[in-house]
């Protein structure tokens, strides 16, 4: 019997697993799929320490319309889906005014700052140095009124958070990333954000080095999870696997996990696509703001990825996103060959009140909660691990805004 199993092997069950075994728990991570295969292999590689303030629910009339119509690039809901998410996405719009938004920026802000002190002790321990730049990203912006307003904000975030950026005229744009085929209003540089040319390389980089602490890593279905006594059990391939405490850090297949066990978890998905290039591309990872897109340069080439597609979990695949995320990065770079013949697509475990779920299960002893943590698993997959082992250990109590609600 083993102290404890983790249940997912992205960054977040990951660094989870990483955390525990720090603190003296023998641990068993447990995933269908190899490390870093998932969610976590998708994303867009930033470590973003600036991201102190989550992502809200639009409030302009406007930009809700184009959505729902499918006219605007950064968001696209795709409606014969949209009634099953109706009261998680009011809850999102709800929390997402601006007094509630001040509130949970001022949680989600602490954590956010500490991704990086909580990162590289882990990359350095990898020997995955070689994955990381330490030298931000760029948003950048096509027209005058939004790159003004992005500098406002910019701005407003270092004096009330202290994070750092650097503001760039489209001349300064333009020399510092010569690729760029149009003339841009300017950008604004996140410097203290780290990139990583392979998302899923590095959660397996991590994952090496739980094993090689002593770690056990296991292939197996989460969905033979149940209670045995005081024990919880899954099964493993060659037999069962029994611990006292078990973590569910699945990302998007956590509500589905958690139902049977009498937990609704009011889960909604931003789907997210990308797809390699072969041409040439930024030397940073660059966000079109105005178009919701990201072109970032990975080992595998020039990674697109798109803006976010509220749908269902299972929903089959479309090519409306990637397609116009092409269209309007190939305004900006000459994008060469695509690298694979169809996009990559993976969906984001969003929470109608933009913090992850983190801590102790209310209603079964030995159960605990990671998941939940929309565009920031891989920035926080570490940060919540850390923070979840403390409170397993008795060490630290957390945010009561963290935990879920019964």
């Amino acid at each position: 019997m083993t102290d404890c199993i983790v249940l997912g092997a992205g960054m977040v069950g990951v660094g989870t697993a990483l955390a525990l075994q720090q603190m003296g728990v023998d641990v068993a991570l447990v995933d269908r799929r190899p490390p870093g295969e998932e969610t976590s292999y998708g994303n867009a590689g930033i470590i973003q320490m600036e991201a102190v303030e989550p992502y809200p629910f639009p409030r302009q009339a406007g930009e809700i319309l184009s959505a729902a119509l499918g006219f605007n690039d950064k968001v696209r809901w795709r409606a014969g889906s949209l009634h099953r998410w109706a009261l998680p996405i009011l809850r999102y719009f709800m929390a997402s005014a601006p007094a509630s938004h001040r509130r949970i920026a001022a949680v989600y802000s602490t954590m956010i700052r500490r991704a990086g002190d909580d990162h590289d002790p882990l990359i350095a321990a990898a020997g995955a140095g070689h994955l990381i730049r330490r030298d931000g990203f760029r948003d950048v912006y096509r027209h005058g009124r939004s790159f003004a307003d992005a500098a406002r904000t910019a701005e407003r975030l270092e004096r009330e958070f202290g994070v750092v950026s650097r503001i760039e005229s489209g001349i300064e744009l333009a020399a510092a990333e010569p690729s760029i085929r149009i003339g841009l209003a300017g950008a604004v540089h996140w410097t203290e954000a780290w990139s990583c040319a392979d998302p899923g390389g590095l959660v397996a980089a991590y994952a090496r080095l739980f094993a090689s602490r002593g770690g056990t890593v296991v292939t197996g279905d989460a969905k033979t999870l149940r209670q045995v006594g005081t024990a919880w059990r899954i099964d493993g391939p060659d037999g069962p696997i029994e611990a006292e405490h078990v973590v569910v850090a699945l990302g998007p297949w956590s509500a589905e996990l958690l139902r049977p066990l009498g937990y609704a978890v009011p889960m909604f998905f931003k789907r997210g696509y990308h797809q390699h290039f072969a041409g040439k591309g930024p030397v940073l990872p660059m966000i079109d703001a105005d178009r919701g897109i990201v072109v970032a340069p990975m080992r595998a080439g020039l990674r697109l990825l798109t803006g976010a597609e509220l749908t269902g979990l299972n929903s089959a695949a479309t090519a409306y996103q990637i397609r116009h995320a092409r269209r309007a990065a190939g305004q900006l770079f000459d994008l060469g060959d695509p690298v694979e013949s169809e996009a990559w697509f993976g969906n984001r475990p969003c929470m109608p009140g933009m913090l992850p779920v983190v801590g102790r299960a209310p209603r079964h002893k030995g159960l605990w909660l990671n998941f939940g943590h929309g565009h920031q698993g891989f920035t926080l997959g570490p940060t919540t691990g850390r923070m979840l082992a403390s409170e397993l250990a008795g060490n630290e109590t957390l945010p009561p805004e963290l935990h879920l609600v019964a």
